[in-house]
């Protein structure tokens, strides 16, 4: 869909550049700075507090920052004209007239940016809404409402694009076609952020990661990188005789630690090194396999200590 780009086109980027924004005593930005990149699909991700929605307003000019800046394409957004070629935004699927249709909805954003009905029909189909677009958009669902808002996203054909938690009241269908489009999207050198507090969904299309909390970047780094730390290198051994099996590994330099009934975590050693050592001590074992992390782990993990608003229990239940 779109013409004439490359991976290193600077029209396809967010730029946020130590953004400090307050409310009152509510700090909510801190030092905020990450930039957002073509040709792929950034998640941002962070508990609740963490500072998503004010980054994300302040780049689309809504809340001004304190200090700091935050560009689109090199330029503030709101000094772009017809803004919605450069950046298509999803904040809040709501945010519609209820008595237009879905059709006119769009029809009247893209009078304001110089598009054409062809334009909206395109989207429109894109997003699976073609049937119902001459319904009124008060009665359609979360789910098609996400769609509207994902189609008036696409409008203005951007290198950019900015959703937030595009995949609520998505049936399974709805998910994995979102999961496509961004893919694609991020396949055609646009630059795509998504937050989302879904890590189940952006670990299968993601392939990066900003991670915050308390209004500053805790983490920015790969999907595979960020799920290999998290990993720590440990392997789970599965034996009817842990205790000769951990002395076996700590003689070589491994680190044990109980992880249930004939059951280690082992650090230090590779999953080879493992099953040699055991094999050539003669310790029984049925399993040696590489500790595998979710996504979800990772940032529960990397959240720990920025987590704002955290229920009584929590961390027993964990």
């Amino acid at each position: 869909m779109l013409l004439g780009m490359t991976d290193d086109d600077g029209r396809a980027t967010i730029e946020v550049d130590g953004l400090h924004k307050s409310f009152g005593a509510v700090r909510a930005l801190d030092g905020m700075t990450f930039t957002v990149r073509p040709g792929r699909v950034t998640g941002f991700v962070g508990p609740n507090g963490a500072g998503k929605s004010t980054t994300m307003r302040v780049v689309l000019g809504l809340d001004a920052a304190d200090t700091g800046r935050a560009l689109v394409g090199g330029r503030p957004y709101r000094s772009l004209r017809e803004p919605l070629r450069h950046l298509g935004a999803l904040l809040d699927a709501a945010a519609l007239q209820p008595g237009r249709t879905g059709r006119n909805h769009l029809l009247w954003l893209a009078h304001s940016q110089g598009l054409g009905a062809r334009r909206v029909d395109e989207v429109l189909a894109l997003a699976g809404l073609a049937t119902a677009a001459r319904r009124r958009a008060g009665g359609y669902s979360l789910g098609m409402r996400q769609r509207l808002g994902i189609a008036a996203a696409l409008l203005g054909d951007p290198p950019v694009l900015m959703l937030d938690e595009p995949f609520n009241g998505l049936d399974p269908a709805g998910i994995v076609w979102i999961r496509g489009l961004l893919g694609a999207l991020a396949r055609e050198g646009r630059a795509v952020l998504v937050s989302s507090h879904l890590m189940a969904e952006l670990e299968g299309t993601a392939d990066h990661l900003v991670v915050v909390g308390r209004g500053r970047v805790v983490a920015d780094t790969g999907v595979p990188e960020l799920l290999a730390a998290a990993a720590g290198g440990r392997t789970t051994v599965r034996t009817t005789e842990p205790a000769r099996a951990a002395a076996v590994l700590e003689r070589a330099g491994g680190s044990t630690a109980p992880a249930g009934p004939g059951t280690l975590t082992v650090s230090g050693l590779n999953g080879a090194r493992i099953t040699a050592l055991l094999g050539a001590g003669a310790v029984p074992f049925c399993e040696v396999t590489a500790r595998r992390v979710t996504l979800e782990d990772a940032f529960l993990e990397l959240t720990r200590d920025v987590t704002e608003y955290r229920a009584a229990g929590a961390e027993a239940n964990r």
